[in-house]
């Protein structure tokens, strides 16, 4: 096991080599992409105009959600009360307090959700832990080693990185968060700018091209993310399982443990290799960018020579190629481009038909709004809520579920998709868009009417914008979904063609490169001509369906010859004015979610207009900040000693799991979960609980477990400092502890009816003195006012359990004491046994 940390973990030798590699890559595919970036300049491109205007920065001076939720913290296996605010780049946020992020405290754990899945139920979770680890499976209704404090869980699941679990209080409460949760996954994969013309094309090339080196074909779920993230998903996709198979038999404990360990484990390699990505990935762009400037200069300098000799290559591959592609485009792939163009039309259609609903539905209150006498304040609340419709996860939701329902089945295996996330998040994405685009160009047509002719008749004015809003989105969203089908279809078959093309087309390739001029080597590159001649190959078959699927007005679809040419001449002139403040517009004052240009620069102290509104529950305050307004929950582990009622908690609920060991960082860290440990208690008297101060001693030896193996262990005790305990042996303990092994095998009833005798007796002796003080708090409790608990003086909150609001009579208490006036419990003698 330390060999195989020491390798992989230690000095992070695969993801150097790894790396390596991909920048080779990378490096010719950024030439290539500058090349067809500046000829793109040069000659220019065709494409239809869109209708609807585009708004820049839709989320300037904006925030997407705040609330308060609980959070499972693993280190003390506690529920704890946490503020949550996600800021418009969907970036997670906890703080230990809404107070703590308005005095602009750094929060405790901020978490990107790309890779990630937002669950609602332990079952799903289960289900993808035990399918993490092969041949560690949990048996039909064994515990997880989480139980969740209410029965609203929201956990974040990621195939490599550390997971993150949530609860609320209510079933509306969780719907709303697992809408904001998917939104914040959702925008977080959509990591990869599209106007980078070069290096965005260069990445995913190289990417697509790596993987198909190492014969990985067709679409890929974790390609999510920025950059480093992409490439540590790729890093972690080879060495996961060789972790896994390496060090997983050698996890030792029960099954919920080694599954616990082992997501640390994952979770501490992935952050090893995220960092290092980062940092070479950062390093290679900046090398490559530096060659921009001199290679710019020859491409635009020797483009037609560069384009003619591209030509003569490309006729040459297609020679080759272009025989064997139509036969296995006319026996494996035509007869299924219509199923698969109706399995992705159906479901995306609909997704794209609720967007225009909803948004129907806002403009019918907007007008009923206008009709009722709203007045001009109303008026321009509802304009800030739809400025922000399309953000709004909550409202999205029904816009966003029709598309999950896309289905590949049947067609994935043939094609080699490994599912349709990838369709279905791009589809999502572009519906986003598209919301956007209709309320933008709805706020700036309204906003010029009414300059114009004044708001005396609002509903009319508001009527005449919507419709010719809505008329422009239905072309805009013919032609997205359109091209969207075009560019699905193309991701599906084209890797399935290259796979089957390779073995006869690959070893003729090289010899093409003789072709080429040197000095054009870096922008000609003949693995990019093999995949446009395929390309080409097949999308005229491609076109075809997706026009017949047009003319026949299949899904509302529009031919190409339908256009909207001058409907409004000046519309795209509103598209440089500035967003309208609604607010002010039609308040005059100053909104109070608004930024000014003092704060803009600030990340904290002021106020910022929010997207989802906060969640209200009936009967319970809001925020509840304070530990004190969380009911309790039993079965809840309060396994720190941090005040009296957690410690009388414990001593109810009589079985307290070992505490989880916290995310580890290192290597040696990592390698101390492989060994797991047992506590053993052994009872100490009275006199010997009595001092305060405590030390350790350790030994080795061996000790025979249930399933009669032999294992080595280490004994590490903990007794009082000047007891009577520290005159026995270490050795003298391991004797014991083996020997009451055996005694309970031989003599368990007789052991069980002592132990119930001398319990017995304890508790008489120790009634009378019990009650009495019990009796004494009880008085002075009464006497004296109640004390007034603030929540922020503790460093941290979590749930109280009922039971734990006073002592009980009938068990023996822990005795306390303490330096500096502070109460401390001393705990029993405890015994820990270490496997190796």
């Amino acid at each position: 096991i330390q060999r195989i940390l020491s390798s992989n973990l230690g000095d992070n030798i695969r993801t150097r080599e790894w790396m390596k590699e991909f920048s080779q890559v990378y490096e010719q595919q950024y030439a290539v992409a500058l090349f067809n970036s500046v000829r793109f300049e040069i000659e220019g491109g065709g494409g239809t105009q869109s209708q609807l205007l585009h708004r820049k920065d839709p989320l300037e001076g904006c925030t997407i959600f705040s609330g308060s939720l609980f959070q499972y913290l693993e280190e003390n296996r506690k529920w704890r009360n946490r503020f949550v605010f996600v800021p418009k780049d969907y970036t997670i946020n906890l703080y230990e307090s809404k107070a703590a992020h308005e005095r602009g405290l750094h929060p405790k754990l901020t978490i990107n959700c790309a890779g990630y899945k937002a669950l609602t139920s332990l079952e799903e979770y289960m289900e993808l832990i035990n399918k993490s680890l092969p041949g560690v499976k949990a048996k039909v209704g064994s515990n997880p080693f989480i139980k969740c404090a209410t029965g609203f869980p929201l956990i974040l699941w990621h195939p490599y990185a550390r997971h993150h679990y949530f609860c609320v209080m209510t079933e509306k409460e969780q719907k709303k968060w697992h809408a904001v949760l998917q939104d914040c996954v959702r925008d977080s994969n959509n990591g990869l700018p599209e106007n980078c013309t070069v290096k965005t094309p260069a990445f995913t090339d190289a990417v697509r091209l790596h993987r198909q080196a190492r014969g990985q074909y067709g679409t890929w779920d974790m390609m999510c993310g920025t950059p480093p993230q992409i490439l540590a998903n790729l890093v972690m996709e080879t060495l996961h399982p060789d972790i896994r198979n390496m060090i997983v038999p050698r996890l030792k404990g029960k099954m919920q443990q080694r599954q616990k360990n082992w997501m640390l484990i994952s979770d501490a390699v992935y952050k090893q290799v995220l960092t290092q990505t980062t940092g070479q990935y950062q390093a290679l762009v900046e090398a490559c960018e530096a060659q921009r400037g001199p290679l710019d200069t020859r491409l635009r300098t020797d483009m037609d020579q560069i384009i003619t000799s591209k030509e003569h290559v490309s006729s040459k591959i297609r020679a080759l190629v272009l025989p064997k592609a139509e036969q296995i485009l006319r026996t494996n792939i035509q007869p299924y481009i219509n199923s698969i163009l109706e399995a992705l039309m159906d479901p995306t259609s609909r997704g794209f038909a609720e967007v225009r609903d909803v948004f129907f539905r806002e403009m019918v209150e907007i007008s009923k709004n206008s009709l009722n006498g709203g007045g001009k304040e109303k008026m321009g609340e509802n304009m800030e809520r739809l400025s922000m419709l399309a953000f709004h996860p909550v409202k999205m939701q029904s816009c966003y579920e029709k598309v999950e329902e896309l289905n590949l089945e049947g067609l994935q295996q043939r094609f080699d998709v490994s599912s349709p996330s990838v369709f279905i998040s791009r589809a999502q994405i572009l519906m986003r868009e598209q919301m956007d685009n209709a309320v933008y160009t709805f706020e700036q047509l309204l906003n010029q009417s009414l300059e114009a002719q004044g708001d005396s008749d609002m509903c009319k004015i508001t009527q005449r914008c919507q419709d010719r809003v809505l008329k422009k989105y239905d072309y805009d969203s013919s032609t997205v979904r359109k091209k969207f089908f075009r560019e699905a279809l193309l991701q599906i078959i084209i890797p399935y063609m290259l796979q089957q093309l390779a073995p006869s087309c690959s070893p003729e390739l090289p010899r093409f490169k003789e072709l080429i001029f040197e000095d054009f080597s870096r922008f000609l590159l003949i693995e990019n001509m093999f995949e446009e001649v395929v390309l080409q190959s097949v999308s005229k078959d491609i076109m075809m369906a997706v026009k017949e699927a047009a003319v026949q007005r299949r899904h509302n679809l529009y031919r190409d010859s339908i256009i909207l040419t001058n409907s409004d001449p000046n519309l795209h002139l509103l598209g440089e004015n500035p967003q309208v403040d609604w607010a002010t517009k039609f308040g005059g004052d100053e909104p109070e979610g608004s930024v000014s240009s003092a704060d803009e620069g600030r990340g904290f102290g002021r106020k910022r207009k929010q997207v989802v509104s906060m969640i209200q529950l009936d009967g319970v305050p809001l925020p509840y900040e304070s530990c004190l307004e969380v009911p309790g929950v039993e079965l809840i582990p309060e396994e720190d000693a941090e005040s009296k009622e957690e410690e009388n908690e414990e001593d109810q609920l009589g079985k307290a799991e070992n505490l989880g060991p916290k995310s580890p960082d290192s290597v040696n860290e990592i390698r101390d979960l492989i060994n797991p440990v047992v506590e053993v208690v052994v009872p100490v008297s009275k006199e010997e609980q009595s001092e305060v101060t405590n030390k350790t001693e350790a030994t080795t030896g061996s000790i025979t477990v249930e399933d009669g193996v032999e294992e080595d262990v280490t004994v590490v005790e903990t007794v009082p400092k000047g007891s009577q305990r520290e005159k026995t042996s270490p050795q003298a303990i391991l004797q014991q502890l083996v020997a009451s092994k055996k005694q309970e095998v031989d003599k368990e009833e007789a052991a069980i009816q002592n132990a119930i005798e001398e319990l017995e007796i304890a508790v008489q002796e120790d009634e009378s003195e019990q009650i009495t003080e019990i009796s004494a708090a009880e008085s002075d409790n009464e006497s004296s006012p109640p004390l007034v608990t603030d929540s922020s003086s503790r460093e941290d909150s979590g749930f109280q359990s009922p039971t734990s609001e006073g002592p009980v009579d009938s068990e023996p208490q822990p005795i306390t004491n303490g330096l500096n006036g502070e109460e401390k419990i001393v705990d029993p003698v405890e015994v820990e046994v270490v496997l190796s």
